[in-house]
């Protein structure tokens, strides 16, 4: 159902594009009794991304990464966040970036990749949408450390860890990355049941 008809953009205005692009827009949006009510939004632009979720069946084990999130620690968050890879797409199409992503950040080169979903991270302010996949890894993709890419300033410490155990620390919040958490409920539902 096309909502294109019920929004009238009256002024956009760049607040920055230093990183990404923030803009400022106001609008107008027809409201489901036929109104239009005059809005104001701020959306952050930084593209598509894509995440996967590494796992092996037969030691019932996942691999994630450990890295420094400078927004999380500005909102009192003082630990490396525990992710799954992931990575913008960069002009790519999500499945050649996720694979690309899996070897930059965690050292993998996977056969098949699945995608399960996409999603809007936090739609009220920021345009991203990512390319959620799962695929399953053997000690043989290992190609290489990983580590993530520094020129981007990554410095990724890759990881093993237990299906069960990464469950237990979504429940204890040491896992609190959504892409990572959504991840490993549809692996918990769908992978390791």
């Amino acid at each position: 159902m096309s909502v294109r008809d019920r929004v009238r953009v009256i002024e956009e205005r760049l607040l920055s594009d230093n990183w990404y692009i923030l803009k400022t827009t106001h609008f107008e949006f027809r409201r489901g009794d036929g109104r239009w009510q005059a809005q104001h939004r701020e959306t952050y632009d930084r593209g598509n991304g894509a995440a996967i979720l590494l796992y092996r069946l037969t030691r019932r084990s996942v691999i994630m990464t450990r890295q420094f999130r400078y927004p999380a620690f500005v909102n009192h968050y003082d630990e490396l966040m525990i992710e799954v890879p992931a990575g913008l797409l960069d002009e790519a199409d999500p499945e050649t970036r996720i694979r690309a992503e899996a070897e930059e950040e965690a050292g993998y080169r996977v056969g098949n990749v699945r995608k399960v979903c996409e999603a809007f991270m936090s739609p009220g302010a920021v345009t991203e949408r990512l390319h959620l996949f799962v695929a399953e890894y053997d000690p043989g993709d290992k190609v290489s450390d990983g580590g993530g890419l520094e020129h981007e300033g990554e410095d990724i410490e890759v990881f093993e860890l237990d299906f069960d155990d990464a469950i237990a620390m979504v429940a204890d919040g040491r896992i609190c990355d959504a892409k990572t958490i959504m991840l490993l409920q549809y692996a918990a539902l769908n992978l390791f049941r």
